[in-house]
């Protein structure tokens, strides 16, 4: 029952991801942050099943820290996907991790950059991605309103559409959304 959309504007990503945990027809919390710091300029916004959900972004935290402290070379945002993307298709003949994942970074001689990923693996570089139930109803207005190099108010603006159109069309009530932005500066709430 999430929802997680992710945008590219000229050198930052926006992301968004409701705040409930629900299982079946119980909510069991309504502030959950399931958009995840990688290191300083990379963030995962993460959906599917509670426990997964955080094993894997811990999973995916520790081992990109591990690699920077091992090798003292931070990762690209292209490699965090790549081997995002290993651990998802290894698992998957063992016991999958049943998530959803949006990863956006910042490097920077690269700019920006957003990956989807899916549970079996699957990993495509995009300007703007949608998962959970928001899949369904926002990419028609992210092809129609998003455009390259939008600044921070016209991806907001457009942000602001894809929530009405959840909040407007989805039959189970998500109230509230998390908003993180990564840029040159790093990873940090802010309010749409």
């Amino acid at each position: 029952m999430d929802s997680l959309i992710s945008i590219t504007g000229d050198g930052f990503i926006l992301s968004a991801a409701d705040t409930t945990s629900a299982r079946s027809i119980v909510v069991m919390k309504h502030d959950l942050d399931k958009i995840v710091a990688i290191d300083n300029n990379k963030m995962i916004s993460i959906a599917g099943d509670s426990g997964d959900a955080v094993a894997f972004s811990q999973l995916v935290r520790a081992n990109v820290q591990l690699n920077e402290l091992q090798s003292g070379i931070t990762m690209s945002t292209s490699g965090v996907a790549n081997f995002t993307r290993n651990i998802l298709a290894t698992s998957l003949r063992q016991r999958p991790y049943e998530v959803q994942v949006l990863l956006a970074g910042v490097d920077p001689q690269a700019g920006p950059a957003l990956y989807f990923l899916d549970y079996l693996g699957t990993c495509h570089p995009v300007k703007y991605g949608a998962h959970g139930y928001a899949n369904y109803f926002v990419l028609a207005t992210l092809d129609r309103y998003w455009k390259p190099g939008m600044d921070l108010e016209a991806v907001k603006e457009v942000m602001r559409a894809c929530i009405r159109e959840i909040q407007l069309r989805l039959l189970i009530n998500q109230p509230q959304f998390k908003f993180k932005i990564v840029d040159e500066n790093g990873v940090r709430e802010i309010e749409v």
